[in-house]
């Protein structure tokens, strides 16, 4: 039996990828026979009114309720900065959802943490709750979702965490006089995963290691790297229901016709030879928007069109929309639309992530998915999934290395000039159609490692 406890989970509240990972994952793994238990707060967009809720395959999610702490507008804060109280909302979270577990007599194998919020549920188990026989033998695991998010709190609020100042170190969780809940996950997790192999390796070095890659060079034995899936059902063009026209490999007249209606709608030229190239992103550093403003001018020099759809840091947005502005070729939607995301995984030709970094990424997945080229800069997840087409004549897409404007032009150049013969852009497109990336094998690798632990 495993116990997962995350800080958000699809469908229940979302902000990001961690909420796909923890909503699909479980499922994943009751298909393979596990028993799966997941514990994730009450938020106020939590429509269930029971203490617990049965989702597919025999998982069960169980809600912990405080409505000072978590009938709130937001997750971890608003649009002001995050919540000062986080590291009491959610230290109350991971100490609730162990107890939460005993008082329902739910004794797990295994508990299985994600990200920074639900970090203190390992540090707990090996340190409050280590005596209490019920949790004796109980073995953790942390996953990284992004390193870049921590959980760093000032040293005076310690406290509040219920825990003797003996952890209050470079050993455990004290990080530059700050406390860390991460790296006391890190510390006292019995093994650690990231969302991609090359990710797993990146953040041992101190150019992504964000502060803590001493303290991942010295856990690099119980350092895990397992891809992230999709949900195969939910991105799936042939039954999607925000597309006019669904098709699979067989039907790519039918994408085309899916492209003429999406450039209608957002206001850009009607025209199938157009070369289309979509972006679904947080507008963040992150992902890579301030190389994408540089390369702006060269690319709608090409003639191609660009569609981006996203929301974010507000420096970086009024940037993009600056940029954006004078171009007939370029569209900027603000916020999120699920609906038009999908679309735009439908209709453009190409699906453009430039990342500084990524953990996994999706993004990459789905527009494969959807026989939607991806044109990537090789880091984390992005250089395990997507091999230059002309590098590897079974490649997937289109790459660059170098974070620059030169090199994501010249991929964006490469794409372009592959585009132009329609025979060899199909056979592309429908070889990244019938790529497997659902959640069956990351999930075998979940509980191989569950398995050895």
């Amino acid at each position: 039996m495993v116990a997962m406890v995350a800080s958000e989970m699809e469908p229940f509240a979302k902000t990001g990828g961690l909420a796909d990972v923890a909503g699909a994952l479980p499922v994943a793994l009751g298909k393979l026979g596990l028993r799966v238990h997941v514990f994730i707060p009450r938020y106020s967009c939590v429509k269930e009114t029971g203490s617990e809720v049965a989702m597919a395959n025999g998982v069960r999610v169980h809600f912990v309720d405080h409505e000072s702490f978590f009938s709130r507008s937001g997750l971890y804060g608003e649009s002001n900065g995050d919540y000062p109280d986080n590291l009491e909302r959610f230290g109350f979270f991971c100490r609730e959802s162990l107890l939460k577990m005993k008082q329902a007599g739910i004794r797990p194998d295994l508990i299985h943490a994600h990200d920074w919020q639900a970090a203190l549920a390992v540090v707990y188990l090996h340190t409050q709750f280590r005596e209490d026989p019920f949790f004796s033998g109980i073995k953790s695991v942390l996953t990284l979702h992004n390193l870049a998010y921590q959980g760093l709190f000032p040293k005076e609020q310690y406290p509040k965490l219920g825990l003797p100042w003996d952890h209050f170190n470079i050993n455990g969780l004290e990080f530059y006089d700050k406390v860390n809940l991460l790296k006391g996950g890190l510390v006292f997790a019995r093994a650690v995963t990231t969302v991609s192999p090359t990710y797993s390796r990146e953040i041992q070095t101190p150019d992504q290691g964000e502060g803590l890659d001493g303290v991942l060079r010295m856990r690099s034995r119980d350092l895990v790297g397992i891809l992230n899936g999709i949900d195969e059902e939910t991105w799936n063009p042939a039954t999607d229901q925000a597309l006019s026209f669904p098709y699979d490999h067989r039907q790519l007249e039918k994408k085309a016709r899916i492209k003429a209606l999406l450039q209608k709608e957002v206001g850009l030229p009607v025209d199938p030879k157009a070369f289309l190239i979509g972006m679904v992103t947080r507008l963040a550093s992150q992902k890579g928007v301030d190389l994408l403003v540089e390369t702006l001018p060269q690319l709608t020099g090409l003639k191609v069109q660009l569609l981006i759809l996203g929301s974010g840091d507000q420096a970086i947005q009024q940037a993009l929309e600056k940029a954006c502005a004078p171009s007939k070729w370029v569209r900027l939607r603000l916020g999120f639309d699920q609906a038009l995301a999908h679309r735009i995984y439908a209709g453009a030709d190409a699906f453009l992530m430039p990342s500084r970094y990524e953990p996994c990424g999706l993004g990459q997945m789905i527009s494969l998915r959807y026989g939607t080229i991806p044109i990537v800069r090789l880091t984390g997840g992005l250089a395990d999934t997507i091999t230059d087409v002309e590098e590897n004549p079974q490649g997937n897409g289109f790459c660059f290395r170098p974070y620059d404007p030169q090199a994501l032009l010249e991929a964006v150049s490469r794409a372009l000039g592959l585009y132009q013969d329609k025979r060899r852009w199909e056979d592309l497109q429908r070889r990244g159609m019938m790529t497997d990336f659902s959640w069956e094998a990351s999930a075998k690798e979940y509980r191989n490692l569950y398995e050895r632990l």
